[in-house]
């Protein structure tokens, strides 16, 4: 029993990876949204709503992963 239990552990732990990943993944496109807006700021509202779109799914991975080692650590 207390194999399982710290395997689920683990496992938990192995899914609340994915927002590291995630807040590396925003810091990467804030970055190219600056390094394009810097060059083509006439685009500024299509890069924009390009960066929105990317952050709302980069941010949908993080959650994710959340809810995973959620399940993981509260069910039985």
């Amino acid at each position: 029993m207390k194999f399982i239990s710290g395997c689920s552990l683990l496992g938990a732990g192995l899914a609340i990876i994915s927002i590291a990943g995630s807040g590396i993944g925003i810091g990467i496109l804030f970055a190219g949204f600056l390094t394009a807006l810097s060059n083509r700021p006439d685009l500024e509202e299509k890069l924009f709503g390009y960066l929105i779109l990317g952050f709302a799914l980069t941010e949908a991975v993080a959650l994710l992963g959340l809810m995973v080692s959620m399940v993981i650590l509260f069910s039985k």
